[in-house]
């Protein structure tokens, strides 16, 4: 089912790549033939993204791959690559649209408006399209891509309201306008994603996980004395990993042992960890790691 899955992400991606490639064409066309600042910015936010969307497809390709004596977890963290690669392009892609929807702002052109109208119904169905394939993935490489053409469809429903404001008014200067504001939300929820990723890079603990309650949880288990070196890390933000040293009392039946590490593999199960490692040392030993230091805190 997880095989299963994992390609139907793949999938998804390849679909949005090709559909935001063929877009981009045809808006750098549409954009110079309307005279649109929105259309030609969006574009090369397009060309961008289509960069981006086969840079998310390779990686999540390669994340597939199963463990081997190289990577002994698996190559699930390749897909983080992809968010860092996206990153880069989608910023830098972004700088460039501000700088020239700023000149735009300060010297309006009247764009050809039944044309902006047209792309904007043609950009809501295509990104439309494109999210609607992508809705249940779950890794972060494919969450970036989700909630980027997620932007892009508000972003031509915007551009929908704006054209229709055009067709009555003569407020110009909303075209550059609304392409500068487009592209600061595209930044915030890029960088936000981007410091999740690092988070994930950094073994942070994942969120919605609190690692004193898991040792609180294990402490109070039966025939348990204290809970140290409790680690819960995650691998790519949806799959994690725990290790535990627990010490028991020194006339702890070994069948009683077996029952903690199944309480201990529960629990783990309930908070997504795939790979779990524990250790059971009786009070009569030390830990192997941290002599005559039995606690977390």
């Amino acid at each position: 089912m997880a095989d299963n899955h994992q390609h139907s992400t793949t999938d998804s991606i390849g679909v949005a790549f090709f559909l935001n490639l063929a877009f981009a064409f045809v808006e750098i066309v549409g954009g110079f033939a309307f005279n649109s600042m929105l259309i030609i910015s969006d574009a090369l936010h397009d060309l961008g993204d289509s960069l981006s969307l086969a840079v998310a497809w390779f990686f999540e390709r390669v994340a597939q791959k199963q463990k081997d004596q190289h990577f002994t977890y698996g190559y699930g963290r390749y897909s983080l690559l992809g968010v860092v690669f996206n990153t880069i392009f989608l910023v830098s892609g972004a700088v460039l649209i501000s700088i020239n929807a700023v000149g735009r702002l300060v010297k309006p052109v009247k764009p050809v408006i039944p044309g902006l109208l047209l792309f904007a119904i043609l950009g809501i169905v295509v990104n439309g399209l494109a999210v609607w394939r992508l809705r249940r993935s779950q890794s972060y490489n494919a969450k970036v891509v989700f909630w980027h053409l997620m932007e892009d469809v508000l972003g031509w429903v915007a551009a929908l309201v704006v054209s229709i404001l055009l067709l009555f008014t003569d407020w110009y200067f909303l075209d550059p306008l609304l392409a500068l504001l487009i592209t600061g939300l595209v930044i915030y929820n890029v960088i936000k994603t981007f410091r999740k990723t690092m988070a994930v890079f950094l073994q942070k603990v994942p969120e919605n996980i609190e690692n004193n309650t898991i040792i609180a949880h294990l402490s109070h288990l039966p025939k348990v004395q204290s809970v140290h070196h409790t680690h819960v890390w995650s691998l790519d933000g949806a799959r994690h990993v725990l290790t535990t040293h627990i010490a028991v009392e020194e006339n702890t039946t070994q069948p009683e042992i077996l029952a903690i590490k199944e309480q201990v593999r529960r629990l783990a199960q309930e908070l997504h960890c795939e790979h779990v490692t524990v250790e059971i040392e009786r009070c009569d030993s030390e830990c192997t790691m941290y002599p005559n230091n039995h606690s977390d805190t």
